[in-house]
């Protein structure tokens, strides 16, 4: 499904990403984990090609994601609110995103209806522009509006993000749904509770490279938990060290 080499990224002459191989297989439920400036959103980036690497390539289904058409037929993706159109409300956007795939505007109803307990009734109807809806809001949009396209892959960034349990909750049952229906899913996630309930593969990337590639079991969240811990620790020890020196 999809197939990286040698990816590099370099920001301000520091390497920001750095993975010389890393394979997804179709129907995989991935899960990647890393502190802020791990690289995970600008891998993201590259793999949908909204940026370019300094060297590398990534492939979908054998073929080149940079300057090619084919992978953005079956792949959806919700980064940040920057992937809506802010200035249409919610209906108006659906319908377009629809639109683009051939979706009559009843399909795009039914489809819409059967996200009511998702919307909590925050969503339609409710006379606001994109642009006026908090931030948990517009990530139902952006999330509602990747599952509306039926894709084959579906990647997002920090989903769980600004939205409260009860949704993370019905947002985690419709992930595993999409999964269990055979759509390859990358989540990224500070969240490790909620990736390693969905996700069946973790990729945990610390200063752009990918550190561990673990098979989620159920030891899984205390090893990354106890991972985490250590390194706040050594975060922790070396400011006391370096306030002691001074």
């Amino acid at each position: 499904m999809i197939a990286i080499k040698d990816l590099k990224k370099v920001y301000n002459n520091v390497l920001v990403v750095n993975v010389p191989e890393l394979n997804i297989r179709r129907g995989e439920s991935v899960g990647l984990v890393g502190n802020n400036g791990a690289g995970k959103t600008t891998l993201f980036r590259m793999m949908l090609d909204l940026i370019l690497p300094e060297t590398g390539e990534v492939y979908m289904n054998d073929e080149k994601v940079a300057g090619g058409e084919a992978w953005k037929e079956y792949t959806a993706s919700y980064l940040d609110e920057g992937f809506l159109i802010d200035y249409l409300t919610p209906e108006e956007y659906f319908y377009f995103i629809g639109g683009l795939h051939k979706l009559t505007r009843a399909h795009v109803d039914d489809f819409l209806l059967g996200l009511s307990d998702f919307f909590n009734g925050e969503i339609l109807k409710r006379g606001k522009y994109i642009r006026d809806l908090s931030k948990g809001n517009q990530t139902k949009v952006g999330v509602a509006s990747c599952l509306l396209q039926n894709p084959e892959l579906l990647m997002l960034d920090e989903p769980f993000a600004n939205i409260d349990p009860t949704t993370q909750f019905r947002l985690k049952n419709m992930l595993k749904e999409a999964n269990k229906n055979g759509v390859t899913t990358l989540v990224s996630s500070h969240d490790l509770n909620h990736v390693t309930d969905v996700c069946d593969r973790i990729l945990l990337m610390e200063k752009g490279r990918i550190i561990k590639d673990i098979a989620t079991n159920s030891s899984t969240l205390n090893e990354l938990e106890d991972y985490f811990a250590i390194e706040h620790t050594g975060t922790v020890r070396l400011k006391i060290d370096e306030e002691e020196n001074h």
